[in-house]
């Protein structure tokens, strides 16, 4: 038998209620497990400069379908991978008004045989068919736990840890504002171990702000571990605590502002439990919790697998449904956890609030798989302004006897509140996470996942270059399940557009594996002609076509790209 303790703060009151949950046999791995207080960062290895021309080159990674691609983000100027290097727990800000623009950060470890990490980082400028890597934030300074977001203008923002010693972890904030890539000096944001950060994207009373949760047990302030900027990260007030004291925690912003924390609280038996707080959002209020609740996921987080041996199955994760459908104000949650009521050594496992976070569905689990020996870890989830939610994980069910801890990347959708899940997807091949440590035995703590109307924006970590590579995905999850593999692995073009629906331009993109003959026509929902477009030679490489409509009246178009005898087409929805 096992006895949670419920808390929940409403109203000044403290209620207190005892849950009994019983079940059938706890997994020898749980005894297992390394204690938080000592997952954390630390200065092992000295700074020593490593000159990335002078390094290795292999072929950057691709991987292009009309439903999906991955490009790697850690490449040189000629798309080549470095060899010798490692990058892993990525973090992503996509520009909403320009999703075109996106920035990752990552892990750097400019050699494999020394665990001294930077601020990594990456952007493009084409919705992630290129990318520039043009390498650290703070040359030479200790760096980890990137978390990237961004505000509803386009504004970028790094929050990265740096440490001293084990007492003295903080963290600064990076800037860009200007719409290009370039970060400013940084702002001293309080901070300790296992950050993350959130900003306030609505239009309601906090709107831009920034808010920050750790673990408090290794952080510069030894009496909190949150804090929040209202002047858009011009300076980040004193620390204040949470409930609770959550540890691996994430963060998450309502559509009325109001601010929800998941973690993993030593006071729940580990268990996973969210606080959300409806005053945060006002400039000068002394931040108060409305309410700390237990949610089942019918597991644990898990601090020390074979399958990453010093790092973790992946952060809990907290989103909303921001939409103006039925599904507004919706709480998720979602975690890889070792099961509890019988033994699964991963599952990705989903919980929802429909009353803000008071009461919690009972847990479903995402991955389809019937087996209780493959491990499902790193799950992430992100939910985009229309209400559907995006979940993507690491999973083994493909792996080889010979290597079992073989993963490759898995992919589920809803689009009706968490009640329904689409069939899982494999949109990745299969690879060996152990290969590339950079002196350190893991792959990172966590993935980051931003969802909008088109797609999924996911960056991750793999090995599918024999080394810890980072890689940018998009998803298209709309028509994702209908094209098998083979299907897929034949097109390679990848066309698609943006804004879509639109009212006067799109762009439209597409990429070129060779230099070949390209026509790319305009057609009416009938098949009638209505634009010539493109039709000539050219050369290998990504392509973008400015298409005006001005004089076109509203309704669906589709673009038809011909290249020898491959065809796509994509839909165009044109509004007036």
């Amino acid at each position: 038998m096992k006895i949670l303790p419920l808390f929940v703060r409403k109203n000044n009151f403290l209620l207190f209620v005892t849950i009994t949950l019983s079940f059938f046999w706890i997994s020898p791995a749980f005894s297992q497990q390394i204690p938080a207080t000592r997952l954390h960062e630390e200065i092992e290895d000295a700074y020593q400069h490593v000159s990335r021309e002078n390094m290795g080159r292999s072929p950057g990674y691709r991987f292009d379908t009309t439903t999906y691609f991955t490009h790697q983000v850690n490449i040189d100027a000629n798309g080549d991978n470095i060899t010798g290097d490692a990058a892993n727990e990525p973090s992503i800000a996509v520009d909403p008004t320009n999703p075109n623009r996106i920035v990752i950060g990552w892990r750097q470890f400019d050699n494999v045989n020394n665990n001294f990490r930077q601020a990594g980082y990456g952007y493009s400028s084409d919705g992630g068919e290129t990318w520039t890597f043009p390498g650290v934030i703070d040359p030479g300074v200790f760096r980890s736990d990137p978390v990237l977001d961004f505000d509803k203008n386009g504004n970028f923002y790094y929050n990265s840890l740096t440490v001293e010693n084990k007492s003295s972890m903080w963290c600064d904030v990076y800037r860009i504002q200007d719409g290009g890539f370039v970060w400013d000096n940084g702002t001293y944001a309080q901070g300790g171990d296992k950050q993350w950060m959130r900003i306030d994207r609505t239009d309601g009373l906090g709107s831009g702000n920034i808010y920050a949760a750790w673990n408090q047990s290794f952080s510069i302030c030894s009496n909190g571990s949150f804090t929040r900027s209202t002047d858009g990260g011009d300076s980040y007030e004193d620390c204040v605590s949470v409930d609770e004291n959550p540890f691996w925690a994430t963060l998450a912003v309502g559509p009325d502002g109001e601010l929800y924390e998941v973690g993993v609280s030593a006071g729940y038996n580990d268990g996973v439990i969210i606080n959300k707080s409806t005053n945060a959002m006002l400039a000068g209020s002394q931040i108060k919790w409305d309410m700390t609740t237990w949610v089942s996921l019918d597991g644990e987080l898990s601090g020390w697998t074979t399958i990453n041996p010093s790092g973790l199955l992946g952060q809990a994760w907290v989103d909303v449904d921001k939409s103006d459908g039925p599904g507004r104000g919706y709480v998720y949650v979602l975690a890889a956890v070792q099961r509890i009521s019988y033994y699964d050594p991963g599952d990705i496992m989903f919980a929802r609030s429909t009353d803000g976070g008071i009461t919690w569905d009972d847990p479903v689990r995402i991955n389809d798989d019937l087996s209780f020996v493959n491990t499902q870890w790193m799950g992430t989830m992100s939910v985009a302004p229309d209400g559907r939610i995006d979940v993507v994980w690491l999973d083994t069910r493909n792996a080889p006897s010979n290597y079992p801890d073989n993963s490759a990347l898995y992919y589920s959708f809803s689009v009706d509140h968490g009640v329904t899940w689409s069939a899982n997807k494999k949109i990745s091949g299969v690879f060996n996470p152990h290969l590339g440590y950079p002196n350190q035995n893991k792959m990172g703590d966590y993935f980051d996942m931003v969802s909008d109307e088109n797609g999924a924006h996911l960056a991750w970590a793999n090995t599918l270059n024999g080394e810890e590579d980072v890689c940018y995905t998009h998803i298209t999850p709309s028509v994702v399940l209908g094209l098998n593999e083979q299907q897929q692995a034949t097109r390679t073009f990848n066309l698609r557009n943006y804004p879509n629906p639109f009212n006067s331009q799109t762009t439209l993109q597409y990429y070129l594996p060779q230099t070949k003959q390209v026509r790319l026509n305009l057609y009416d929902s009938y098949g009638r002609l209505v634009k010539n477009l493109v039709n000539n030679k050219q050369e290998k490489g990504s392509k973008k076509v400015t298409v005006s409509v001005s004089d076109l009246q509203a309704g669906i178009y589709y673009a038809r790209l011909q290249v020898e005898n491959k065809v796509e087409t994509s839909k165009l929805v044109v509004i007036k």
